[in-house]
């Protein structure tokens, strides 16, 4: 980041009532606000960083006064507008335990059209915000393009997930909201895993690109897509544990597909 001048310009806010406040307020308290208002909070300078190495000009940034007076004049000039607030309305918009000093508000990434043929992976219902985002992370780590979230899994772009994919957002598409029948238009094999069929992952040849459908936490991948894929792969637990947390069994499976990928 290139510093800027001290006297970057900035509108300090000291009321816990300020309509500007209140709004953020619902921003990064409601995980689903971001549909409505059309922008999404990043909290903390490493999402920030990702979202500006991603080429992204955020709409605000928004500052702890102590952060503000020590490093503000290297963050103003990214943002369209800058709010400066006393530390403890900061703390109150914060959903950290311990709030970072500093977050960007983003306008939404318009959600664009499933791409038919490029890798993907599918929610199926995955409810934990912590799950969806890494997740998330293992995709765009293992080279996947988009990510398919059908009704019913965790909002994609709600403050915890954000947190929890790390910047990962920034190098997927991603689209929610979707029905079954949105996602069985995918042209690559669709793949799912089961506890009681299909070959071992290590010996599957898999193919490339592909979906991975990773389903509810207690429930999994439910029975249509189930009955749409093409390919059903089993991860081994020599340890005999009766099953993987999604979130553990999506790495696994998304680096295996990688690893096909570079041999293929």
């Amino acid at each position: 980041m290139q510093p800027v001048t001290q006297n970057a310009n900035f509108t300090p806010i000291t009321s816990r009532d300020n309509p500007q406040l209140k709004e953020l307020r619902r921003l990064t308290q409601d995980s689903t606000a971001y549909r409505k208002q059309g922008r999404v909070w990043l909290e903390g300078d490493h999402l920030a960083r990702a979202a500006l190495q991603r080429g992204l000009r955020p709409a605000l940034g928004v500052y702890a006064e102590s952060f503000w007076d020590r490093d503000g004049a290297a963050w103003a000039a990214h943002a369209q507008r800058n709010l400066v607030l006393p530390d403890s309305l900061f703390k109150d918009l914060s959903g950290l335990e311990s709030p970072a000093p500093m977050a960007f508000v983003m306008e939404l990434p318009a959600q664009s059209a499933v791409h038919a043929t490029v890798s993907t992976v599918v929610l199926d219902r995955v409810q934990d915000a912590g799950n969806v985002g890494s997740i998330l992370r293992s995709a765009a780590a293992f080279g996947f393009k988009q990510v398919l979230a059908l009704k019913g899994t965790a909002a994609l772009w709600s403050p915890k997930v954000l947190r929890a994919g790390m910047g990962a957002h920034f190098a997927l598409d991603l689209i929610e909201g979707l029905s079954i029948e949105q996602v069985v238009e995918l042209k690559v094999p669709l793949i799912v895993t089961s506890s009681h069929q299909g070959a071992l992952i290590q010996h599957q040849p898999l193919p490339w690109p592909c979906a991975w459908a990773m389903g509810h936490e207690g429930q999994g991948v439910c029975e249509a897509l189930m009955a749409r894929a093409e390919l059903a792969v089993r991860i081994g637990q020599p340890g005999g544990e009766e099953s993987l947390n999604v979130a553990a069994a999506a790495a696994i499976c998304l680096h295996a597909s990688a690893l096909s990928a570079v041999k293929s």
